[in-house]
């Protein structure tokens, strides 16, 4: 199991509307260049939704949200798995590997590809995430 691994930080963020307001959401960091990693949209009650924005660039991040008048929840931390293959109980084991350094995933999710591969993301405390880099590379 080879995994590509990345400590990244992440945004929360609320909106009303339906999914053009969602558009308009993602538009306005495209528009300020960035570049997101992953993102989640969830809805939270009649006609909110509650977006989870994974930048590459935090900066880019906050600069676009300032300039588009933009509230984030956040930084939190997360880290980003990416295994080149897919074999069954491989999941499970890096779910394993964090749990045997004391790290508190507090959400996970992840999704397969069809080139027999998957990533995930692991929403941990932020004074975890070198703890779970470590986990993680043996």
């Amino acid at each position: 199991m080879v995994l590509d691994i990345k400590l990244t930080t992440y945004y929360n963020m609320v909106i009303e509307g339906n999914a053009v307001e969602g558009f308009k959401l993602l538009s306005a960091f495209a528009d300020a260049g960035v570049n997101l990693l992953g993102f989640k949209a969830v809805p939270t009650g009649n006609n909110r939704t509650q977006f989870t924005l994974f930048p590459d660039d935090p900066t880019k991040m906050d600069e676009g949200a300032k300039n588009a008048g933009i509230g984030l929840a956040g930084p939190y931390s997360a880290v980003i798995v990416k295994s080149d293959s897919d074999e069954p109980g491989e999941c499970g084991k890096v779910h394993e590997k964090l749990a045997n350094a004391g790290i508190d995933v507090k959400e996970s999710s992840g999704i397969a590809d069809i080139k027999d591969s998957y990533g995930i993301i692991f929403y941990i405390k932020h004074e975890d995430g070198a703890k779970a880099m470590e986990a993680l590379k043996k």
